[in-house]
This record gives structure tokens, sequence and C-alpha cells, in this order.
């Protein structure tokens, strides 16, 4: 006789249940834990119809480097706009300002060739992307992050913060070279439009999100128990914490095989012969040139400007970028399509003649909500021409020496930076704002000019 109990209906309902709930998406009988599967499984998908046969490895490369670039986002927003405030908050003059970012610029321009040696060299791109840029760039915020607890004096923290933000800058541009050459071998040419549409969208997300609320946070943190800097200690902690996110998600990428041509050793004259076989790129770092040096000339400024004349706080600046942020979003959805229908040179060319009027209409402001409107505009036309700008990068590189190519044309852009700003500091003490938005306006013009003239006319006519 069998002493076996039979199952109860209970019985068996509960352990069809178990089974069930184990088997979904989420493990619900552990609510306590995420299900990374589940997570991930919709950008899995979503990445697998953007382009047919793709390998089940390029998939989850491509799922990394798009959580990389959110993570890096949110990093970013907390401290980029508000570096600038920060040297402020210990009394930096316009010079100062100016001098910090040209001296982030320049040693961003003299860290690109070394970092394409750099690949060569090590023959892997992702290792030394992740220890420069994802490394060293990030511990640096930490080290802003300490800035107010060893130093006192106002002028050595000035001069602490000009030093980092360099080294800053160094660390992140030796990464450069290495990490378009792999984001061009890794991201399918016939879904860049829409992948890079999505993974900015989403960086935009962020930057909509975090800018806003890093402002607050500086502006609480500075008032708690008399603590002068306390809110800028946190968002540099806050940025480090995300940034090194953004640092393993990267690090989970298989790295893609470097093409034949990419894999031969570099000899005098390869990159030379190289351009000379690419039309369209040396127009593309001329305009590039005088295009970023116009930037500069201005970017600096914009937030010290509001500080100064409007007395504007660090919330209706964090606001006041979540503005551009916003409608960056609209931009991406808008421009990511219209990349892969009309293409990158159409995007370009579309966006680039009306950003010239963007730091135009600075000079007419006479309050600081008033840039709310101006950053409307300037948030959808920036989302495009980065999309379409980074595209045609990766296009008009040549493929065996674009590490350098990548060098060369960042060392053009970072140059052009040094010069813009300390011009835009002295013509800011010595003149006025009016002056250097202006001058930006004109600048930004005549680099789209060039642009149509040494690049789009010459790509048309080897077509033909």
């Amino acid at each position: 006789m069998s002493t076996k109990r039979p199952t109860s209906p209970s019985g068996r309902w509960r352990k069809t249940f178990v089974q069930r709930r184990v088997s979904a998406n989420v493990d619900y009988l552990r609510p306590h834990r995420l299900n990374w599967a589940a997570i991930v499984r919709p950008l899995d998908e979503s990445l697998a119809h953007q382009a047919e046969d793709l390998a089940p490895q390029t998939v989850r490369s491509l799922r990394y480097f798009w959580l990389d670039g959110l993570f890096a986002a949110i990093s970013e927003n907390f401290y980029l706009g508000f570096m600038t405030l920060f040297a402020l908050a210990y009394g930096a003059t316009n010079g100062q300002v100016g001098t910090m970012t040209a001296v982030a610029n320049l040693l961003g321009a003299l860290a690109l060739f070394p970092g394409a040696r750099l690949v060569e060299r090590a023959g892997q791109r992702k290792s030394v992307v992740v220890w420069s840029g994802g490394g060293v760039a990030r511990i640096v915020l930490l080290l802003l992050a300490m800035v107010p607890f060893v130093i006192i004096q106002p002028s050595l923290a000035i001069t602490t913060i000009i030093i980092l933000n360099g080294l800053r800058a160094f660390m992140g541009n030796l990464a450069n070279p290495g990490w378009t050459s792999l984001v061009a071998d890794l991201v399918p040419n016939v879904m860049r439009g829409r992948y890079f549409g999505s993974r900015n969208m989403a960086m935009g997300v962020a930057a909509l999100l975090v800018a806003p609320l890093a402002g607050r946070i500086i502006s609480l943190g500075n008032g708690w128990a008399d603590q002068a800097h306390l809110g800028y200690q946190l968002v540099f902690f806050l940025a480090f914490l995300f940034g090194m996110i953004s640092t393993f998600s990267f690090r989970r990428i298989e790295e893609p095989v470097a093409s034949e041509a990419q894999q031969t050793a570099y000899h005098r004259g390869d990159l030379r012969r190289a351009i000379s076989q690419t039309p369209g790129y040396v127009g593309l770092v001329v305009s590039a040139f005088v295009w970023n040096m116009s930037l500069q000339v201005a970017a600096p400024f914009f937030n010290v400007y509001l500080v100064n004349t409007f007395q504007s706080t660090a919330t209706t600046i964090g606001l006041l970028a979540s503005v551009s942020s916003l409608t960056a979003l609209v931009g991406q959805r808008v421009f990511g399509r219209l990349l892969d229908v009309r293409g990158a040179f159409w995007v370009q060319l579309a966006t680039g003649f009306l950003i010239p009027g963007l730091p135009l209409a600075w000079v007419f402001i006479t309050a600081d909500w008033q840039v709310g409107i101006i950053n409307t505009f300037g948030g959808f036309l920036w989302a495009g021409y980065n999309l379409a700008n980074f595209n045609l990068l990766l296009t008009l590189t040549p493929d065996e020496q674009r590490p350098r190519a990548v060098a060369l044309y960042q060392t053009a852009v970072f140059s052009s930076a040094v010069i813009g700003p300390m011009l835009g500091g002295y013509l800011a003490d010595s003149v006025s704002y009016q002056l250097v938005f202006g001058l930006s306006s004109a600048g930004r013009l005549l680099g789209m000019i060039l642009f149509t003239l040494f690049t789009v006319r010459l790509m048309k006519t080897s077509k033909r």
C-alpha cells in the first residue's frame, strides 16, 4: 500500500503558480531584486529590429554602448554647465574663466595624437578608452569635490580648478581617437541615424532631468550650515558616481575586430596619402576650425553673463538648460529619421545655417527668462547638427587611418578653442558681452560657408 499523500488541488495550484511566476520576465518571488534580462530585453529587441542579421554579441555591445551614453550624460549634466560657476564662487574674473576654458582646450588638443599612437601601439582601443577617459578623467571629478576641504585661499583654489579641469580634458581626449574608431566599427552604417538618434534621445532625457536637479542641489547645498561650496561638492561627487557606472558599461562592450587596413603598421606619409584620397575631409577640418573658434569665443560666457548681468541663480541656469534638453529630444527624433532619409550633409546644412542666429539673439535679451526662448530653438537645432556632424566625421575619415585622422580633426577643433575663450574673455572685460555674442554669430556663419564650399561641393563633384 502506497504511503504517498495525494496532491491537493490547492497544492497543485500553488506549484503551477510558482512555476509561472518564476518563468515570467521578472521573478516576483524576489521583488527586492531587479531582473536584468527583463530590463534590457526591450532595448535588445529594438536594436535587433534596426538592422537585420545582427550577431547576438553585437546586439549586446550596442546595448552597453547605449547605456554608457546614458550614464555619461547623467554624469556630464551634473557638473559641466556649472564649472564656470564653481570658479566664480571663488571670485574668478572673466579672464580667469577664459583661461580655464583655454587651458582645457589646449591640453585636450595636445592629447589627441598621443591618444592615436597609444591605440596603434596597444592594438586595443577599448582599454585605452576605459583607463583614460573612463578612469582618470572621472577620478578628477572626485578631486574637484575635495577642493573646498583642502584649499581655503581663493586664488589657489581657482588655480587648482583650472589645473584639474585641464587634466580632465587631457585624459578625456586621450581616449577620443580610439573611441571614435571603435564606434565606427561597432555601429553598422545602415542603422547609425536611428541608433544614435535613440541613444542621443536617452542622453537628452538625462540632461533634461539632471541639469535642473544639479542647479537645485547647488543652491540648497551652498546655503546649508554656511557651507559656501557644499552644493558644488555634491554634484561633483554624483558626477563621479554616475561616470563610473558609464565606465563599467563601456567595459562590457566586445571590441569589434579592426579592419585589415587599420591593423597595418603606420608609416610616415600614410595619413597624408589617405587624406588626399578622401575628398571633403580637409574642408571639414578647416570649417571646423573656424566654426569652433566662433563657438568658444562666447561659450564660456553665456552663464557668466546671466550671473553678472541678471544675478541669475544656479537653479535658474539649470532650468534654462533643461529647456534646451527638452527640445533636443524632439530634435533627436526628427533629425535621426531625416539623417537616414536625406543624409548627414543635408541635416548639417539645414541646421548649421540657422545656428548663427542663436548667439545673435543674446545681444537683445533684457531678462534671463528670455534665454528660455533661445534655448527652445537651440536645443532642437543643435540636436540635428551634432548628430550629422558626428556621422560626417565617421564617413569622411579614411578607414585605414581613422584614429590619426580623427586626432587631426579634433586637434583643429581644440586648437581653435584655445584662442576663442581668451579672445572672448578679453573682449568681455574691455568692450562688452554683446560684441562677443555678435562675433560668435558671424564666425559660425563663415564656418558654414567654408563647409559648403570645400566639403559639400567637393563631395558632389567626386560622385559625378
